[in-house]
């Protein structure tokens, strides 16, 4: 299991070099058809201020766009506020506020920039299928979700894509409508590399957006099972999200990767851009875990 969580680490750290790399040689691209850094410099500094509207946000916007309710105390929904308690106290992290969403599709979520201002909900159709064992299992994924900065992680690479979308964009636009005559516009050889930058870089970075969503999606699996010692529980809840998942009642796909199972239940054209790993995947690593208790 530590093995598992430590490969998922490994991994997230590659996709992040990788996506520096994209921006660093976006942006030596733009540099040298225009002479000018600024054009990189104000690109990514627009980029990294939208992340952080969004890193200080996005929980909110998250609780808007769910419908989620707040448990205002243990009373009003004993049996979550009892094991997203419990898992606080085992794990030694901070109470997150705890939200229940009416919608008949079984699915949770969690939010929040660090374990201090985190954020967990359930739907009711989570808690309706669910035995106490599963809830657990689930409640501890999302809880894995905070403990490793998913949130944070994910608003850094957030920023990177919408820089790698401004320096294509920037790029094309210099190479064929730049009016200064001192630049290199003119190159056809730059001109190429740009209509590439334009038509693949966003791609890739897309692609490699959803592959650190998905290396976490693992990870906050591994974190799980390790916070309750029960991988099969966790297995048997996935199992379940397959077998009477739905689409949500409010679908909004900017907040699809936050829930365990995708919320938009992707058909097959749509598996290479989905936010989260087969199931049957993640149920076999659980298993494999299992075997090391």
């Amino acid at each position: 299991m530590y093995r598992a969580i430590a490969r998922n680490k490994r991994n997230t750290v590659f996709t992040i070099i990788l996506f520096l790399a994209i921006v660093g040689g976006l942006g030596w691209l733009a540099a040298a058809i225009y002479n000018d850094l600024t054009i990189v410099i104000v690109t990514v500094a627009i980029a990294i201020g939208y992340a952080l509207i969004q890193y200080f946000t996005a929980d909110k916007q998250a609780i808007a766009m769910s419908g989620a309710v707040l448990i205002e105390s243990k009373a009003d929904h004993p049996r979550l506020w009892r094991t997203v308690e419990n898992l606080s106290i085992a794990t030694g992290s901070p109470m997150p506020k705890v939200y229940v969403i009416s919608d008949p599709a079984p699915n949770a979520f969690a939010t929040g920039r660090d374990p201090d201002h985190a954020i967990v909900a359930a739907t009711t159709g989570l808690l309706e299928i669910m035995d106490d064992a599963e809830l657990e299992g689930v409640m501890a994924h999302e809880m894995g979700h905070v403990r490793n900065y998913d949130i944070r992680l994910s608003m850094i690479v957030f920023g990177l894509v919408v820089a790698i979308g401004f320096i294509s964009d920037v790029l094309v636009r210099l190479t064929f409508f730049g009016g200064n005559r001192n630049n290199n516009n003119n190159n056809p050889i730059l001109a190429i590399f740009g209509i590439v930058a334009l038509l693949v870089a966003p791609l890739v970075a897309t692609l490699v957006q959803l592959a650190i969503s998905r290396q976490r999606e693992y990870l906050a699996d591994a974190t799980g099972a390790m916070t309750t010692r029960h991988p099969d529980a966790l297995a048997r809840a996935l199992l379940k999200l397959e077998q009477y998942g739905r689409p949500m009642q409010r679908q909004n796909s900017s907040m699809a990767h936050l829930w365990i199972a995708d919320p938009l239940k992707p058909g097959v054209m749509d598996r290479l851009f989905a936010t989260h790993p087969p199931i049957p995947e993640r149920v076999k690593r659980l298993e494999e875990m299992g075997g090391s208790f």
